[in-house]
């Protein structure tokens, strides 16, 4: 069977000694074989070349995602019975292979002089754009990292800004300010911006854009896991609802994803610290109290 992946490869043009690296036989060996054939497929041959049209089936209804163990339980559900060590030969073979998620990686990395901590663990104002956070989580592609940064206001639940890149850079988390500062038209004076400690959040681009839009910057405490728990929390639910349950080739995929997830998140999705209204709903009511009352919206 090998040798017959290498004399299909050779057709195409590639070079015998690349192909028969790739399928881990020697280059005499093939060009013996090739020698002394008689042309015929043997009854063992067929067999493969049958196992493998189900293989690359079972391979493709599963989004490209499985390897060996789940390709020959799937064998076996289909009524084959095929030893895994063959299985795993001819997916080798063949270069047929599984997705394997990267490893998980560090995405807080802690500056020194960070600012001071102005929430106090008040994380429920009640009225929006008084105090907004953020965080950096990552999106796995079949491109690599797609690193995601999210501005939460903590009044609404509503995301006000997100940036995605396949870096962490302190333009990340800038861009997502940006947006969130551009969707309330700018005047943001005053509000308070809370993250944790990583240098994204303390470098000097964020603390002069920061400065640009009058936003008061305000860290979380070291070792305390819930003075985040706000955005952790909308990560896991984005994660949970959307990414663990899709399989993203191209990062422009998944970038395209959770853009449409955020906007039915903000606008469909209801919220249960909100009495299970969207996030939108939740600014709409409280904008008309505060007109039906004669008050100045916080």
């Amino acid at each position: 069977m090998s040798y017959r992946f290498v004399d299909a490869q050779r057709a195409e043009g590639f070079p015998v000694t690349m192909c028969c690296e790739v399928a881990q036989v020697s280059t005499s060996g093939f060009y013996d074989w090739k020698a002394h054939r008689d042309g015929v497929a043997t009854v063992t041959e067929l067999a493969d070349a049958l196992l493998v049209s189900e293989i690359r089936e079972i391979h493709a209804e599963s989004d490209g995602t499985y390897g060996e163990p789940r390709v020959t339980d799937a064998l076996g559900k289909r009524g084959w019975v095929v030893n895994h060590k063959r299985v795993e030969r001819l997916m080798r073979v063949w270069g047929i292979v599984g997705y394997t998620p990267p490893k998980k990686t560090r995405t807080t990395i802690p500056a020194p002089n960070p600012a001071s901590d102005l929430v106090g663990g008040n994380f429920a104002p009640g009225v929006p754009d008084r105090r907004w956070v953020g965080d950096i989580t990552y999106i796995p592609t079949w491109d690599g990292w797609l690193y995601l940064a999210a501005v939460e206001d903590l009044g609404s639940r509503m995301i006000l800004g997100a940036s995605m890149a396949d870096h962490m850079r302190s333009d990340l988390v800038c861009d997502a300010l940006r947006e969130a500062c551009g969707l309330r038209g700018g005047d943001v004076a005053g509000t308070i911006f809370h993250s944790d400690k990583g240098s994204q959040y303390t470098s000097g681009d964020f603390a002069d854009l920061c400065g640009d839009y009058q936003i008061l910057r305000s860290v979380g405490r070291t070792g305390i896991c819930w003075d985040n728990a706000a955005i952790e929390s909308w990560f896991a639910t984005l994660k949970k609802e959307l990414v663990y349950r899709r399989t993203f080739r191209t990062r422009a995929e998944a970038r395209l994803a959770i853009r449409a997830w955020i906007a039915w998140y903000n606008t469909r999705r209801s919220h249960s610290t909100l009495n299970y209204l969207t996030p939108t709903e939740w600014e709409d009511n409280h904008y008309r109290h505060s007109i039906d009352h004669g008050t100045k919206a916080a």
